[in-house]
């Protein structure tokens, strides 16, 4: 027996003394004799007791061994990897899956209620006949999810799961925990056949027009062993680069870099591909693609110089050969008669006016900027309310901060002001900034002492990163920087802050390394330092032909600025394949990056073939704590591979915000053909989740036995209601009546 209302045990025992007292103060102030209040105290106890147990609702519960209502749901994968030809007798993996349920049914159908169900990207009830390998995707996690909720309040004694481990959703484990017990049996060849497959294909960092892209691209080659192989990189479809990849070992990931340049204007789609060889397995994974967007408008960036400097010159002048960089400066000149400072302003017409006291004031006219160089400045320059915008400029609008020369860095610069955190050094003296044991940085190529003091020498860190790269090869950018000459000095600054990354150092007359180049993210957006002083150097003493110093100050600046979001962003999650439902996410906010909840956001979308569709985007709803930012969704489901242009309107009331628009690349990836090896790891893993066992086709005969010893569990159980009856009621009369018949004979009302 148990109770369909239960109470905790402190709450059941209050119940019962509040019952004891409510019956003892019903006679306590009675003329009674003992015995005769006490049988009435007893009899109105009694009462409201059985009043408390038939609220409680007792009930009682069995289960009927001979129910027939348990289930057996056998889950057939019915996705395009099913079609590989690796099963027994060179068959297709779904007709070996057909011939298990057509094994399974007669053994199972007497016993359970077996149904069939066929799953890829949606679950349905299906004749085995009927099993075809023709689903896009294969999920998993929806799959046990949609036999959760097709058979809720039945009893299910277990799911089998016939598949080749392919999980397209990546979250089957999870979906697991707290299903019924799953019964794995693979499907496939367990002896890995011969396939090359492209495993990734990345953008690192996106930069600007007539610039490089870096593509870092990773293969693998399984039954082929060492034998090289070529991978081509194409460019909108039309070839322009091949390597020769020598594997490691059988089954070794590679690693490719490609370098890059992007058209103007739109989008570049660059695919791999891996010609396909005698005897693979699936020639479906050897290409895959990504997409480069263009740069939707110049990045602008904002010059402060505490003076005028030469090095600032020659920095203006680099600058102001990349299109894709508008630089607005602001040389602070001297003091006029009434000891106020002046300003020697160089920018647009549109945000020369917020510069002329030498700095904006207002964060709406500092957000305007992508990036912000400050240049040998001092703290008085600016007033603390400038600080704390700045301090925002990076951490919340996304922005990047540069900072250099000597004076920006010592105690009248921006030591102990609100900046210093938001920058990657320690803005003090405490010895050798690189040190691998003390600070965790990686040794430099080559110790910078032996080369003389104030020669630049790569880090780890620094080979691999985008602001450093100088040759297209590793070897060739390390000869170059090892060519630049030395720089004239190097502000001793501290060791990096944790997450701060050390690019480049330099080497004090006594030997110590210091750091020379240093960045870091900083909430939203990125900082980077740079401790020396004449860099023009490089510049002015070597060949004119050597674009050392250009080419270094534009890398720095593009990969500061280029991250810096608009007000208005549109993001949408790429990888997607034909037939996916994808989310597109917009933030809203105004010039001064304030979140625009009342806003309206009408999505566009535009198909490869010029077809057009408009979306309605809604509010997202947040839970506390998560923070207070405008964000809108809508959803889109693509039907056809290509680039889908999309674009979201905002408004504002009756007033156009603006608008945000990107592209995205569908089918670029087959993710269903990835990795397409029987992958026992995945039933093991839903198999310890849910209670249930892996099985190969030879341990079929076991299945029975399992379920049926997972059956009384699963079994009907019947519950019935041990109040609801009319003993109970006829149980109050008799007490109700018995108290009132002898309050009646003893002479009570």
């Amino acid at each position: 027996m148990s109770f369909a209302n239960p109470l905790p045990w402190w709450a059941f025992t209050l119940v019962l003394l509040a019952a004891a007292l409510v019956a003892w103060l019903a006679y306590n102030r009675r003329t009674l004799p003992p015995q005769r209040r006490t049988a009435l105290v007893t009899i109105r106890l009694v009462t409201l007791l059985a009043l408390i147990l038939f609220l409680l609702r007792p009930v009682s519960r069995h289960a009927d061994p001979e129910a027939r209502d348990t289930v057996v749901a056998i889950l057939v994968d019915t996705s395009r990897s099913m079609g590989i030809e690796d099963a027994a007798d060179g068959a297709r993996r779904i007709a070996q899956a057909r011939d298990i349920v057509s094994r399974l049914l007669p053994a199972l159908g007497s016993r359970f209620t077996v149904d069939v169900l066929g799953f890829g990207e949606a679950v349905a009830v299906i004749a085995p006949d009927a099993l075809t390998a023709s689903a896009r995707r294969s999920d998993v996690a929806g799959a046990l999810s949609a036999v959760r909720d097709r058979y809720r309040g039945r009893p299910v004694a277990g799911i089998v799961l016939l598949s080749d481990g392919g999980d397209t959703s990546g979250a089957g484990e999870r979906a697991a925990e707290g299903s019924a017990p799953i019964y794995g049996v693979t499907v496939g060849a367990a002896v890995a056949s011969k396939d090359r497959e492209i495993l990734g294909i990345t953008a690192i960092d996106t930069i600007l027009d007539d610039s490089r892209v870096d593509l870092a691209v990773s293969v693998v080659s399984h039954g082929f062993g060492v034998t090289p192989f070529e991978v081509r990189l194409l460019e909108n479809g039309r070839p322009i680069d091949t390597r020769r990849v020598v594997p490691a070992a059988d089954g070794a990931p590679a690693r490719e870099g490609f370098q890059v340049s992007p058209g103007r204007g739109a989008p570049t789609v660059y695919t791999v591909e891996a010609p396909a060889a005698g005897g693979e397995l699936v020639p479906e994974n050897n290409a895959r693609s990504v997409l480069v967007q263009p740069p939707s408008r110049a990045r602008r960036v904002l010059l402060v110089e505490g003076a005028p400097g030469f090095e600032h010159s020659f920095l203006k002048r680099a600058w102001a050969t990349d299109p894709g960089i508008e630089v607005d400066s602001v040389v602070r000149k001297g003091r006029n008669e009434q000891g106020t400072d002046t300003f020697y302003v160089q920018a647009a017409q549109s945000r020369s006016d917020s510069l002329a006291s030498g700095y904006p004031a207002a964060r709406e006219a500092l957000f305007r900027y992508d990036a912000v160089v400050l240049a040998n400045v001092e703290a008085h320059q600016f007033s603390r309310a400038q600080l704390e915008a700045t301090r925002a400029f990076v951490g919340e609008r996304g922005g990047g901060l540069l900072v250099l020369g000597a004076r920006s860095f010592f105690r009248q610069g921006l030591a102990g002001t609100l900046l210093e955190d938001v920058l990657p050094l320690e803005l003090s003296d405490r010895g050798s900034a690189t040190d691998p044991e003390d600070e965790g940085q990686p040794d430099a190529v080559a110790p910078p002492g032996a080369r003389g003091a104030n020669r630049v020498s790569l880090t780890a860190a620094g080979e691999a990163h985008p602001v450093m790269q100088l040759g297209t090869a590793a070897d060739d950018t390390r000869r170059r920087w090892g060519a630049v000459p030395p720089l004239a000095a190097i502000a001793p600054l501290g060791g990096p802050r944790p997450g701060a990354s050390v690019l480049a150092v330099t080497s004090t007359p006594g030997g110590t390394p210091r750091a020379l180049v240093a960045v870091q993210r900083f909430g939203e957006g990125r900082s980077m330092v740079f401790t020396g002083e004449a860099s023009w150097r490089w510049r002015m003493l070597m060949p004119a032909t050597d674009r050392t110093f250009d080419t270094f100050w534009k890398q720095a600046l593009r990969w500061l600025a280029l991250p810096a979001a608009d007000p208005l962003q549109l993001t949408i999650a790429p990888g997607a394949a034909p037939g996916d439902v994808l989310a597109v996410n917009v933030r809203a906010r105004n010039g001064a990056f304030e979140p625009l909840r009342d806003a309206r956001v009408e999505v566009r979308l535009t198909a490869p073939d010029g077809r057009t569709e408009s979306l309605q985007a809604t509010p997202v709803k947040k839970s506390p704590g998560q923070g207070s930012d405008a964000s809108f969704v809508a959803s889109m489901r693509p039907d056809h591979a290509g680039v889908y242009k999309v674009s979201a309107d905002v408004r504002q009331g009756a007033t156009a915000v603006g608008t945000a628009s990107t592209s995205v690349l569908i089918g670029g990836t087959d993710v269903e053909m990835a990795d397409p090896r029987v992958n026992r790891a995945l039933f093991e893993r839903l198999a310890s989740a849910s209670g249930g066992r892996v099985l190969s086709s030879e341990d079929l005969g076991e299945l029975p036995g399992l379920l049926s010893r997972a059956a009384p569990s699963a079994a009907l159980a019947a519950r019935r209601d041990l109040w609801h009856t009319g003993w109970s009621f006829a149980a109050i009369l008799v007490l109700l009546g018995a108290e009132w018949m002898l309050r009646r004979s003893w002479g009570l009302r």
